[in-house]
């Protein structure tokens, strides 16, 4: 089965095999140095002269940095800001480990792309002055930070020079500061979901009410039912064939793919029991079974597949070499169950039936887009934990009740029902 033409609108994050600088050490240098700076920004805005917006801006740069899942939530907001301001360049600053998820879907020329590399502190700071160079010399006439309160972020949009800063802002809460020189200020909304408060990004440029934006406008207005620009001809036809060639039990299987990973964010991953239970399951329903991830995650894919102990259970951790080889494994599968993370949210690209499995998130703010897939989660009195308010920093002692209760037998059913409802009729194994 090859890739459908049209996508309905977060695996593996990127496979350079890199990591990220640590998460603490960048929510320390957030803190401590973010809000002194933004102190200082907010006294400079007060002081320096000021451009004057045009009536419809002309270069809007997205400041998009840290989520590969939420490029594929942003989608419905690019849509929108194509639609509404058609003469408008559109450029994207990011994490460089980011940027294949961008190209694969084409939301801007590639040239109007800007990357920082965060994979190191040194790196992290050489590359941040050649963005903040680059976003200098392009004049940008309107900025949207869609980062959920980093400052490091907030102090980009102001450093361009853009006279337009459209970005969430605290409002009536406590906590949470950025300054005060984001002049269009977005109010976020922790019931909403996160493609739904991009629109209100992109709205809120023009907006005169208070808080900006009260219009009634979904991600469903802007479908994504373009085919996937990013792959060339063959290109999934040779990576089906390569697998096929390297896993030879493949052919003709009905393919169910396993993301047992917490990638960066270890209290989102569900017990390695569990995930045994499940595969078995499938197994038992004739599934052949892949485990999924990135080359990191190694030890876990061999040991859940040590612990099944079944030929058809194969461990494919690192396998794919890139986001558009992930892509394309996804659109081969008959079926994937993940935690919350990058497969969720790529899923939306292919709609393979998906089970996603939410507990310190949730996904009413998270949840992938389309009807193919189907989350669960627990709403204890403690989830979700992981919040823009405490900058996704749990204060949960790895205890993560709220998915360890989700039994594999519920997960079982749930994937049933999914790829029942998505592609009904019995599929046959070919023997």
């Amino acid at each position: 089965r090859h890739l459908p033409c049209a996508c309905r609108l977060r695996v593996s994050a990127p496979h350079s095999g890199a990591s990220a600088m640590n998460v603490d050490l960048q929510r320390a240098i957030d803190r401590y140095l973010g809000v002194p700076l933004c102190a200082l920004a907010s006294l400079l805005e007060r002081v320096l002269p000021r451009r004057t917006p045009p009536s419809l801006p002309r270069r809007i740069v997205v400041i998009l940095l840290s989520e590969m899942g939420s490029l594929v939530l942003a989608q419905p907001m690019f849509a929108l800001l194509r639609a509404r301001y058609p003469e408008a360049s559109l450029h994207v600053l990011l994490f460089g480990k980011n940027r294949e998820v961008l190209d694969l879907m084409a939301s801007v020329p590639p040239e109007n792309v800007i990357t920082i590399d965060d994979r190191s502190l040194g790196g992290l700071l050489r590359t941040l002055f050649a963005a903040i160079r680059t976003l200098r010399q392009l004049r940008p006439d309107a900025v949207l930070d869609c980062e959920l309160f980093a400052r490091i972020s907030s102090l980009l949009a102001w450093l361009s020079g853009a006279p337009l800063r459209v970005g969430f802002h605290r409002h009536t809460q406590e906590g949470l500061y950025r300054g005060s020189f984001i002049n269009r200020r977005v109010l976020y909304n922790p019931y909403r979901h996160l493609s739904l408060q991009f629109l209100t990004l992109a709205r809120a440029l023009v907006s005169k009410t208070h808080p900006l934006d009260k219009e009634q406008q979904d991600p469903g207005d802007f479908p994504l039912t373009a085919p996937l620009p990013g792959f060339t001809a063959g290109e999934v036809d040779a990576f089906q064939a390569r697998i096929v060639d390297d896993y030879p039990r493949f052919s003709g299987r009905r393919l169910a793919l396993l993301y047992p990973s917490g990638g960066i964010l270890p209290i989102r991953a569900w017990p390695p029991a569990n995930w045994r239970m499940v595969a078995s399951g499938l197994l038992a329903e004739g599934y052949v079974v892949a485990i999924i991830g990135l080359p990191a995650d190694k030890p876990l894919g061999r040991a859940l597949s040590e612990a099944v102990a079944h030929p058809d259970c194969v461990d494919l951790t690192g396998y794919t070499r890139s986001v558009r080889e992930l892509v394309a494994l996804l659109g081969r599968a008959a079926l994937l169950i993940t935690n919350d993370g990058g497969p969720a949210q790529f899923s939306s690209l292919t709609g393979v039936p998906t089970v996603a499995l939410f507990g310190p998130e949730t996904p009413r703010l998270y949840g992938p887009l389309g009807d193919h897939a189907s989350c669960l989660h627990l709403e204890l009195p403690c989830s979700p934990c992981l919040t823009a308010y405490n900058h996704r920093n749990s204060p949960c002692d790895g205890d993560n009740q709220c998915l360890r209760r989700i039994a594999p037998e519920r997960v079982l059913v749930e994937a049933r029902a999914v790829v029942t409802r998505i592609r009904p009729g019995p599929i046959k194994d070919t023997p």
